[in-house]
């Protein structure tokens, strides 16, 4: 089974780099899905997770459905993606 990563962007130049550090650290046992909140899924399940979650600032990472405390106030931290596991085996 793969870890679910999802990462929530408005697609600009503060989201980007975090896109870039899951994918750079994420390995074989990890899936990771961005949505882009600009563009819109045409399904709307961009949305609809990120009410899900409660999501109220961008960037914000997602890990096998729980968001992760570093995006609920204070933004995305490396070490706390590593915490969840990203970029370990599973």
């Amino acid at each position: 089974m793969k870890r679910q990563i999802e990462v929530f962007t408005a697609g600009c130049p503060v989201c980007e780099p975090v896109v870039k550090m899951v994918k750079e650290i994420a390995c074989n046992s990890c899936e990771v899905t961005v949505y882009n909140t600009i563009e819109q899924c045409d399904s709307k399940v961009c949305i609809d997770k990120m009410k899900g979650y409660n999501i109220t600032s961008l960037p914000a990472v997602a890990v096998n459905g729980k968001l992760l405390n570093c995006c609920k106030d204070r933004g995305v931290s490396k070490d706390e993606l590593i915490a969840a596991g990203i970029g370990k085996a599973m």
